[in-house]
């Protein structure tokens, strides 16, 4: 019974993932490209992808921009707030190396300077079909990975 309580929650994790978005410090490009595939043209709710306002409600994490000093502890928390098992993605030039800001005096780098990242999506800005297809391709390795297991 054990096991089909797992294979149901897999399921429903990567066929109905939410997610939650934050900007720790970008120039607002990719935000726009993320709200982008948000939209009905490219209509990512075909994968049962919801956008949650809340943490406590996400699956994934979906990060834009360099993280500066001002915006590490806010990502900490934000992160620690999602229950287990959470995934976080880097959407961005910035979010994955910190980009053009890398050597500012406020700036860490990227997201995996202060939380573990789980798919990293580059462009700057990144595109919504490349933002679609990084968040597919994480939830397909989690397929991969639960028949692995078996």
């Amino acid at each position: 019974m054990l096991k089909l309580a797992e294979k149901v929650v897999t399921w429903a994790r990567t066929k109905s993932p939410w997610i939650i978005h934050f900007n720790t410090g970008a120039c607002n490009a990719c935000d726009i490209e993320i709200v982008a595939a948000l939209t009905p043209r490219f209509d990512i709710e075909r994968f049962g992808i919801i956008i949650r306002g809340t943490p406590r409600h996400a699956d994934v994490l979906v990060c834009s921009g360099s993280v500066t000093r001002q915006q590490r502890a806010r990502l900490k928390r934000i992160y620690d707030q999602m229950p287990a098992p959470k995934f976080v993605v880097a959407v961005g030039t910035c979010a994955c190396s910190g980009g053009v800001f890398h050597d500012c005096y406020s700036v860490l780098g990227g997201i995996d300077k202060v939380i573990p990242v789980s798919a990293y999506i580059p462009g700057c800005p990144a595109s919504p079909e490349a933002i679609i297809d990084g968040v597919v391709k994480l939830l397909q390795s989690l397929e991969t990975k639960e028949a692995a297991a078996k």
